[in-house]
């Protein structure tokens, strides 16, 4: 059923496009978790304005798909730069920004509006007697964050990012539309050679599932360790 040569083949060139896939993920998980965690201590905290504000940007990226998201940003985001830099004086071709660039930030901003859900729901979930005891005892706000609040609101979200995490993966899968070549579009790219795509899809997902068992294993690791410390 399957070609060994080509099996052998084709892995080693899908395997090329792993290093520059999680990294593009990586990158938009801490992005999208700073931007939706800011959101929600905004709207946890309930901010006048920017609170209505968060809101309304997150009904727009969450109901829209995210593959227009990232043609907006394809066609608008290098005007926007442009403009930006010409008001700021400085002398450089946004339209030179590249592709993968583009893609980071829309799918970061489509992926902080549930980031930021995830977020909220771990700080709600968080008991406001614990900070009322510890201000009795002396612990100032930045000791109760990093002692307190911090590993628990970690704790509970933990579950949800590493959800969001596998999210982003096949996200990038939609990069492939403006041309950046990612495990999916390095399959299809590989398989348009000598048609194996078969192969080519099968090696896939094989590297897709051990890329989820490996971020699996990270976080069953890291919640284990804030179990310990809380």
């Amino acid at each position: 059923m399957f070609d060994t040569d080509i099996l052998v083949q084709d892995t080693q060139e899908i395997l090329g496009a792993v290093p520059v896939t999680v990294g593009m993920a990586v990158l938009i998980f801490v992005l999208s978790t700073i931007v939706g965690s800011i959101f929600a201590l905004i709207e946890y905290r309930r901010v006048p304005l920017l609170r209505e504000l968060i809101m309304a940007y997150k009904i727009v990226f969450k109901g829209v798909p995210m593959v227009i998201v990232i043609f907006l940003a394809y066609f608008g985001l290098p005007p926007a730069f442009q403009f930006l830099f010409s008001l700021l004086g400085i002398d450089f071709n946004a339209h030179n920004t590249p592709n993968w660039v583009i893609l980071v930030v829309a799918i970061t901003g489509c992926v902080a509006a549930f980031q930021s859900e995830i977020i909220k729901g771990a700080l709600n979930a968080f008991d406001t007697g614990q900070s009322d005891a510890a201000h009795s005892l002396g612990y100032t706000s930045g000791q109760l964050f990093r002692r307190i609040l911090f590993p628990q609101v970690a704790l509970t979200a933990i579950p949800d990012l590493t959800t969001s995490m596998m999210v982003i993966m096949k996200a990038l899968s939609l990069g492939f539309a403006i041309e950046v070549v990612d495990i999916f579009a390095q399959s299809q790219l590989t398989a348009a050679l000598n048609y194996y795509y078969l192969e080519a899809f099968v090696i896939a997902v094989v590297i897709y599932m051990v890329i989820a068992y490996v971020v699996t294993q990270i976080a069953d690791r890291l919640e284990r360790a804030l179990r310990v410390r809380t």
